[in-house]
């Protein structure tokens, strides 16, 4: 295939979107479980799904990360939800059609999606 210049700015367009995701100003961040339990069991396709979401409906203010195993690797694919001055849930079991409906409910709607979620709060050490 040959790339033509026109084919190399839809590239870099494409790869700016991503980074912006991954990198920029963000009410809410998204950060999907890809220790090699969570990518065998298909984290990479609800990564894909969550930021090809984000680009065609030209989302840029939620950040999507990623993190290693999340320790419950019979419940993966898992995401964890952070929004802005609220407590971050974990959501299990998840599929491309089913981040697709945490980021419309949760991210962009503010509910919980009961459905999915494994625990609301912040793992820590007394």
């Amino acid at each position: 295939m040959k790339l033509t210049v026109d084919k190399l700015a839809q590239l870099r367009d494409e790869l700016q979107a991503q980074k912006a995701a991954r990198e920029g100003e963000a009410r809410a961040q998204v950060t999907v479980h890809m220790g090699t339990c969570g990518i065998s069991a298909g984290a990479r396709e609800v990564m894909n799904a969550l930021l090809d979401a984000l680009r065609e409906r030209q989302i840029t203010d939620v950040r999507v990360t990623t993190s290693g195993c999340a320790g419950l690797c019979s419940s993966e694919p898992m995401a964890t939800v952070q929004i802005r001055d609220a407590a971050p849930v974990k959501y299990v079991d998840l599929s491309a059609s089913k981040i697709i409906r945490v980021l419309d409910e949760h991210v962009l709607g503010g509910q919980v999606v009961k459905e999915f979620a494994l625990a609301v709060g912040s793992e820590r050490i007394a």
